[in-house]
């Protein structure tokens, strides 16, 4: 009985394999036929690896018109926002001086740790602010460890209030991170979030989109450290939240 019992164990595992082999061959084919469409219509995305398709493909739930679509889209947008092929720190020297967004350490599974203050973020210029957040997440891309296609942001709400509260701004950054860097962000981790902070969160929420849901975690207090802990090694924990590593400017990245 515990032979039989056994050789069935193994057979789900032999079926598991063989059903994950078989879906990455489904994506590969995917993102082949994806690859086709999108450079018949726009052959700068020739200049686009498999992994950025797939990025996209994954975002759509495999819905491959879907995804074409949406990578189309960024393409556009990104000749038109960023003509240079990235943003300079003279262009948003104002959100730079606010000193609101680190970047340092990897946790457990190798993804880059992010770090931003949102209560030292100001309403003020829409555009240079999504320039910022383009630098910014062009930036964590490029430092991405080899293998590694995601990163983790700790959200420390410490000190938010009404003058952080630009719904504007949210909304926007929101949008650039779902649709021009899908599958980017690996986890999202809410600390120090005030009551007040619920009010601007209830307007953004309608917005983000069931797969960033999914990777959001609010953290209480006293939960803090273990919950950080749990994610990321000490020695690679930023030392504000007791680890070992100093908080380093992203423009110093």
């Amino acid at each position: 009985m515990e032979k039989e019992e056994w050789k069935d164990g193994v057979g789900a595992n032999e079926a598991e394999n063989s059903f994950s082999v078989e879906s990455n061959e489904i994506e590969q084919s995917k993102v082949g036929i994806m690859r086709a469409l999108v450079e018949a219509e726009d052959p700068s995305a020739k200049e686009e690896d498999d992994l950025m398709i797939r990025r996209f493909l994954r975002a759509r739930d495999q819905d491959i018109e879907r995804a074409s679509n949406l990578f189309l889209k960024y393409l556009s947008w990104r000749r038109t926002f960023v003509p240079n092929g990235s943003i300079s720190t003279s262009e948003i020297t104002n959100q730079l001086a606010h000193n609101k967004l680190f970047m340092q350490g990897v946790d457990k599974k190798g993804r880059p740790i992010v770090v931003c203050f949102g209560g030292r973020h100001k309403q003020n210029n829409l555009e240079e602010f999504k320039r910022f957040v383009v630098y910014t997440l062009d930036k964590i891309c490029s430092r991405m460890p080899s293998g590694q296609e995601k990163f983790v942001c700790i959200g420390d709400l410490k000190g938010w209030g009404y003058s952080s509260s630009d719904i504007r701004g949210y909304l926007a950054a929101l949008s650039i991170l779902q649709d021009c860097y899908p599958e980017r962000l690996g986890k999202l981790i809410m600390v120090h979030v005030p009551y007040i902070f619920m009010t601007a969160w209830k307007v953004v929420y309608p917005f983000i989109d069931s797969n960033t849901k999914k990777k959001i975690i609010f953290v209480e207090n006293k939960k803090l450290r273990s919950t950080l802990l749990s994610d990321i090694d000490e020695s690679q924990l930023p030392d504000t939240y007791g680890g070992q590593l100093p908080l380093v400017p992203i423009q110093d990245t």
